[in-house]
């Protein structure tokens, strides 16, 4: 008996496909392992240590201010300190200042330098906003960080509580900002960087720091503003505020 040749067997094609779409699906997964571990690395580990060395650098341009101090008559608190000295803006990108926020972590600090323009002064620390005021004088200090990337100097903004200190370091000595109060604003909201803000032409009268961010994380839709007033200033010979001194901080 003659017998039939046999019947090609189907479905090996659908096995193939089957197979290839597998590791193609593999591939997308490990891609995505990938993504999310440098998405990790840039957003958490990363920060982490490049936050370490702005403060490292904070710590050691602090005690560069201290030794610039120019020398004074010694003061105590109980006397007062007299109008608080107020310096000429700096060159652009220079550093001029420190910036201690205790609710940001007991040992942060970050050097403020000239300009939010240029990306180096933003991926190395917080800017500070030209034709705005300097420290200690009438009018609104502004200043602006990044919240994730480049050390995420103000990760924590949202976490300020009405009466937190905000210190502010220069050559001259101490400024004691109290926040006050936050506020949300689009990109285009530039009225928070006015002498009063949000009051263009309004004659100022307060000594504000506003310091500004993206909002929310991982997002520049918005602009998140937190505003502090300045409470007490101390020049340099008087040392770092208490709160400063006990953290060993301040350069002094």
């Amino acid at each position: 008996m003659t017998q039939s040749p046999p019947t090609r067997r189907r479905g090996r094609p659908r096995r193939g496909l089957a197979s290839v779409a597998g590791v193609f699906g593999e591939l997308l997964i490990t891609a995505g392992v990938f993504v999310f571990l440098f998405l990790g690395w840039q957003l958490w580990l990363n920060d982490l240590i490049v936050g370490d060395e702005q403060r490292t650098e904070a710590i050691a341009f602090g005690r560069e201010l201290g030794t610039a101090a120019q020398p004074q008559a010694p003061a105590t608190p109980s006397a007062g300190f007299g109008e608080p000295v107020v310096a000429a803006p700096s060159a652009d990108t220079v550093r001029f200042a420190n910036i201690y926020v205790p609710r940001f972590g007991g040992d942060y600090v970050r050097t403020i330098a000239e300009g939010v323009g240029a990306a180096d002064v933003l991926q190395s620390g917080v800017g500070h906003y030209p034709d705005t005021q300097m420290p200690g004088e009438v009018g609104n200090f502004a200043v602006a960080a990044h919240r994730t990337t480049y050390g995420a100097p103000f990760n924590r903004i949202a976490e300020l509580v009405v009466g937190d200190r905000i210190f502010v370091q220069t050559a001259d000595g101490w400024y004691t900002y109290v926040f006050r109060s936050t506020e949300y604003v689009l990109p285009t909201g530039i009225g928070v960087l006015e002498p009063v803000p949000q009051a263009p032409g309004a004659a100022a009268t307060e000594r504000l720091i506003t310091m500004t961010s993206c909002n929310p994380l991982l997002s520049s839709a918005e602009r998140i503003i937190a505003y502090g007033v300045l409470d007490q200033w101390q020049p340099a010979s008087a040392g770092p505020p208490e709160e400063l001194a006990a953290l060993g901080l301040g350069g002094a």
